[in-house]
């Protein structure tokens, strides 16, 4: 690893002088603390009436990557269109507790919140278990006055800010925030703005970016350029996919690779980053929007592409270890993180 404390504490005296809109599907994740010890029998149903100890709302899908960035100490602005509900103030409360700025999101009765609620069970013996997952989402498409409003806000915010990062969650066809007219808009204005950074992660759609930055993992790469996605562990087909795609963007991908770490390739060949070795039990959810969120902060701040993807794998490596939530990396944890490698 190149990264070194003294370049690392460069880059966050940066990083507070960045400004970065994130751009997309911005959910809700509302954790509801179950204990079976408290359950009671429905008078009207006769099923098992589960009670909720704790409610956690956080910021979910580009909410994890604004509050990944803030966390990082740049300024992360939201732009979104969120429903008039209560799991809007909820949104809103959780990310303006993260130091986010939510004036750029768009308020309207014609959509939901999008909304992940994870109910977690305790049972008698002291065990959690994760239950089945309940999802609020828009079904229909994306009003032509919503889009209209993103883009009108896009061209207003993107003149004062560094930083880009289009987070395209929604799989259904042009019912999220990132519709195939706003994607058009997101690439004509980074071709305006070739100072900036734009980059992109798209659960189902990665592969039509164009002149953007893209961050896909190995299945969503693999898929975006027609090959089997069963076969993308294999270094050969991940390669093809890595270059494949950085010739219809453009310019660099990052393909994140869970243990592997981060493959990186630009017009030159490609780089590997390793993971970091992360012992005992983690956590997966969440790594990849802070890896995200490091990316866009790196390169944004100045830092080149490897280093850049040195930072994804620090911030990946701290949140995998915090458990039951899409926990964020801290300045100070990183700096603890790179001595323990030697690299202070």
């Amino acid at each position: 690893m190149r990264l070194t404390k003294a370049r690392l504490e460069e880059l966050f005296e940066q990083f507070r002088k960045l400004k970065v809109l994130v751009v997309g599907d911005f959910f809700l994740d509302k954790y509801l603390h179950l204990d079976r010890r408290l359950s009671e029998t429905s008078l009207e149903t006769g099923l098992e009436a589960y009670q909720a100890v704790a409610v956690r709302p956080l910021p979910g899908a580009a909410g994890t990557v604004a509050k990944d960035i803030a966390a990082l100490g740049a300024k992360a602005l939201a732009l979104s269109v969120i429903g008039d509900d209560g799991e809007g103030y909820e949104l809103v409360r959780a990310l303006e507790g993260f130091g986010v700025d939510t004036s750029p999101l768009i308020r309207t009765p014609e959509r939901h919140t999008p909304t992940y609620m994870k109910p977690l069970m305790r049972e008698p013996e002291g065990h959690e278990h994760e239950l089945n997952r309940i999802d609020i989402k828009n079904r229909t498409p994306t009003p032509l006055d919503l889009e209209e409003g993103i883009i009108a806000r896009l061209r207003g915010l993107v003149p004062g800010i560094q930083g880009v990062a289009i987070v395209d969650q929604v799989e259904e066809e042009n019912c999220g925030v990132i519709t195939d007219r706003v994607r058009e808009e997101l690439q004509r204005l980074a071709a305006s703005f070739p100072e900036k950074i734009f980059i992109a992660d798209s659960r189902a759609r990665i592969g039509r970016f164009r002149g953007v930055v893209v961050k896909p993992n190995r299945r969503e790469a693999a898929l975006a350029v027609g090959l089997d996605p069963g076969r993308v562990r294999e270094r050969a087909f991940l390669l093809r996919a890595g270059e494949e795609l950085r010739k219809r963007t453009g310019k660099p991908v990052y393909i994140t690779a869970g243990e592997e770490g981060i493959y990186l390739f630009r017009g030159d060949g490609h780089d590997h980053v390793p993971a970091v070795p992360v012992e005992g039990e983690i956590d997966p959810v969440g790594a990849g929007d802070a890896a995200m969120a490091a990316l866009v902060a790196a390169l944004g701040a100045g830092a080149d592409p490897v280093e850049a993807a040195e930072l994804a794998v620090l911030c990946a490596a701290i949140t995998v270890r915090k458990l039951g939530t899409t926990g964020e990396a801290h300045p100070d944890e990183l700096l603890a993180l790179l001595s323990g490698l030697g690299r202070g």
